[in-house]
């Protein structure tokens, strides 16, 4: 039993990380085609890209397969359905560029496949609803992007850039908006970036001042053993007490029977 536990913890292991080192070459594949080293959509790097794409859908499908509950797995692990959307063959049938584009960016979202390695980030990352305030911000940062290249005539890398740089309340002023729906667009992401950053430090701090849930465990479980040591020691006290009362009751009976002779 304990050699069975021991493999399947050790496949675990070994799936997480192998998962995690095909998400890092994707991403490296991604960045790549962003920055023009590479085309993305030539060969060998097209097979490479595909391979995982396909690995990622492959598990996505086994695991929404076996989840007991649909709705739950859909929710939790929407940045997973997000990163194995077709790019490349759908939106080179529709021939929209632009917005294949930003979803090649997107697709940059495999990263969180590393979150499953690092449980701290991922109880940090479902502490207070964070997660889903990151669902909102990637939405309208995604929104406000399209917004601005086409408001602009911008590439949706720039206009990614620029929502990044006011989200973060950074500004470089490398890129401004200057149409009506351009500046729209920095408002919502202003918004959005105060947010976030409220949400994020408000977390931190919380969870600075809160204890973990393993101390919160250990806590208890020390609490368990001091009642049952206590309760121990009582009943050593009333064994003691008892012993004392016999042995009181036997010299008074030597004493009487002293007394009689």
């Amino acid at each position: 039993m304990k050699i069975r536990k021991k493999e399947q913890k050790r496949l675990i292991i070994t799936y997480q990380i192998t998962m995690a080192l095909l998400a890092i070459v994707s991403i490296l594949l991604i960045v790549m085609d962003l920055s023009r080293a590479i085309t993305i959509t030539a060969y060998p790097y097209s097979l490479v890209d595909n391979l995982i794409w396909g690995i990622f859908t492959l598990d996505y499908l086994i695991r929404l397969g076996r989840a007991k509950n649909k709705k739950d797995f859909f929710v939790h692990n929407i940045f997973d359905l997000l990163s194995i959307i077709p790019v490349n063959l759908a939106f080179s049938i529709f021939r929209i560029n632009r917005l294949g584009r930003l979803f090649v960016v997107i697709r940059l979202l495999r990263l969180t496949r590393l979150v499953g390695l690092i449980g701290r980030l991922r109880y940090f990352l479902k502490f207070n609803g964070l997660i889903y305030y990151l669902y909102i911000s990637i939405s309208v940062l995604a929104i406000t992007s399209i917004m601005f290249s086409i408001a602009e005539n911008r590439s949706i890398w720039a206009s990614l850039w620029l929502a990044i740089t006011t989200s973060t309340t950074v500004g470089y002023g490398d890129i401004a908006p200057h149409t009506v729906l351009g500046k729209i667009s920095a408002v919502f992401d202003m918004l959005v970036g105060i947010g976030l950053v409220g949400v994020i430090t408000g977390n931190i701090t919380a969870l600075f001042s809160r204890r973990s849930p393993r101390n919160e465990h250990s806590l208890k479980k020390l609490h368990h053993e001091n009642q049952a040591i206590l309760k121990q020691n009582a009943d050593l006290i009333k064994q003691n007490q008892a012993i004392l009362n016999e042995l009181k009751t036997l010299k008074d009976q030597l004493q009487n029977k002293q007394d009689d002779n």
